[in-house]
């Protein structure tokens, strides 16, 4: 179902339920409003006739001979009887029945097919009977709903409309926006606009614009791997085929070394590709199966098998801290061996690589690998974790460390690197733990 009839629906049939309990609730108050008021009436009329009769002599009722006649009114009636018990004054013969009475007070009576309401007073030993049908009441309270009515339903109806036009209108925005997004092309990804809309759809269009920058931004990562990716595998390809070509050419220890080199060159491309797959998968957000944590323990010792290293090579702590990575083993035991090789390639061979673990708090762990080597400039730490970003000469293929940083961005942690006072490189990883 659409907004806009979701919206006229739903404010409609409240604004119809309202007003009609309302509209329930005045009739039932008008009717008893009515009642009252005609009963009223009845009565004043009895107390009006009794005022009348007591300003006779008091010997008229004895001395009488014939009743008094009063004026006949549609629909109401009335009677006088003497303290004696006789007729003096009625307005309709045939009701006598109806208007004879010995209780006094209201009461309900039939007489020929019709309601009429009585009321009975006695005073001076006068007893006055006044009697009003109730179908002249009806038409009566119809009348007076009917005034009352029109104008209330002329209201409901101007408001169902004032309704209808103002959703229709406080929806324009909207439409405005789907329009312009169903012409918009599909390789505009320029923010949207959020002048002329109202402040509610703001937040909306923000995080519609914020999607639109992260798009922009994998597009632009994809764009920039592809070329990255084009540039860096044509060197080993190249290689590779020299060496091939100067194997077919040679004969003897030559062509061994040849294809010694291509070999080596072969390797270096399977890296690089491995490299760069596991790069896209970080920074795509790729599944990786099962995403299980692990403990620290079993991680660093994974790591250290992977990477090559001798034992003496490294200096370890005793026991690593006894926590589990939030992360999947897969990629905390990559984040692990990239640093642990890149410690191993760039630092002295007779000086150990330092693994130190500790926990700043409980959510956290910053695991660090220290080398003995120079280190790079202070100027180039900043672009370490950048892709096929290499200092002067180093070998290798500029990803390891871009891996480790995809990875800490991917679990909410931090990579970062320093060169001590007392000499070597430091790379610090910060991880989350469960």
């Amino acid at each position: 179902m659409k907004l806009r009839t979701r919206l006229l629906l739903t404010l409609g049939l409240t604004l119809v339920l309202l007003w009609g309990v309302a509209a329930a609730w005045l009739m039932q108050d008008l009717h008893r409003e009515v009642e009252k008021t005609l009963d009223h009436r009845l009565a004043q009329s009895a107390r009006m006739v009794a005022g009348l009769m007591e300003q006779l002599p008091p010997d008229t009722w004895t001395t009488a001979r014939r009743n008094f006649s009063i004026p006949a009114t549609q629909g109401l009636a009335c009677q006088v009887i003497a303290p004696g018990g006789k007729v003096i004054a009625r307005t309709h013969v045939e009701l006598d029945q109806l208007l004879s009475s010995d209780r006094p007070g209201y009461a309900y009576r039939d007489m020929d097919g019709a309601t009429w309401r009585v009321f009975t007073l006695r005073r001076s030993g006068l007893t006055i009977t006044t009697a009003d049908r109730l179908g002249e009441r009806n038409r009566l309270l119809r009348d007076v709903i009917t005034v009352a009515a029109v104008p209330f339903v002329v209201a409901l109806l101007g408001s169902l409309v004032a309704i209808w036009l103002g959703v229709l209108r406080g929806l324009r925005p909207l439409a405005r926006l789907q329009e312009g997004l169903r012409r918009r092309n599909p390789e505009d990804l320029a923010p949207l606009p959020v002048q002329g809309l109202p402040g509610e759809l703001h937040p909306l269009i923000q995080a519609f614009n914020d999607l639109l920058a992260r798009i922009r931004r994998t597009i632009e990562r994809e764009q920039r791997f592809t070329d990255d990716a084009a540039h860096e595998l044509r060197t080993p390809l190249t290689g590779i085929k020299t060496h091939l070509q100067v194997a077919r050419r040679l004969e003897g220890d030559a062509v061994q070394q040849a294809l010694s080199q291509a070999e080596l060159g072969v390797g270096r491309l399977g890296s690089t590709l491995d490299q760069l797959l596991m790069l896209a998968r970080v920074e795509g957000r790729a599944g990786f199966g099962a995403e299980t944590a692990s403990s620290l323990a079993e991680v660093m010792a994974l790591a250290l098998a992977d990477c090559g290293g001798a034992p003496e090579r490294f200096e370890l702590p005793a026991t690593w801290p006894s926590v589990r990575l939030a992360l999947p083993r897969e990629l905390a035991v990559t984040a692990m061996r990239n640093l642990i090789v890149n410690a191993l390639t760039h630092g002295p061979g007779d000086r150990p690589v330092v693994l130190e673990a500790s926990c700043s708090d409980q959510h956290w762990i910053t695991v660090t690998v220290r080398d003995a080597g120079s280190g790079p400039p202070q100027e180039a730490l900043a672009h370490l974790a950048e892709r096929f970003w290499r200092a002067g000469k180093q070998q290798g293929s500029g990803l390891g460390l871009a891996i480790v940083a995809a990875i800490a961005q991917r679990a909410g942690g931090e990579l970062s690197f320093a060169t001590p006072a007392q000499g070597g490189f430091e790379a610090r990883l910060i991880l989350p733990v469960e």
